[in-house]
């Protein structure tokens, strides 16, 4: 199991971006949180397999639809061994 943290910037608050990202994390069967931050950010810690890890992480390059992602900052952090992915605020 690895952890990830994920600072997305560019124009992702305000286009649905954390609902759609809930949505990926549970498809893919992540743990972990996606929450706004006050720089206009989108931060995103993970957890889970590996492969699922890497496979949110390109997701996030792009974001949904109505997003317009300029750059994703990922550092590795411990896990936390939770279950459940949740929109934090």
């Amino acid at each position: 199991m690895i952890r990830k943290q994920a600072l997305v910037r560019g124009m992702v608050q305000g286009v649905g971006f954390r609902y759609y990202t809930q949505s990926e994390a549970r498809r893919v069967g992540l743990a972990g949180f996606v929450r706004n931050r006050t720089d206009g950010t989108v931060e995103v810690e993970m957890e889970g397999d590996a492969a699922s890890v890497w496979a949110m992480l390109a997701w996030l390059q792009h974001g949904p639809p109505s997003a317009h992602v300029e750059a994703v900052e990922v550092t590795t952090i411990p896990p936390l061994n939770e279950t459940g992915f949740r929109i934090g605020y």
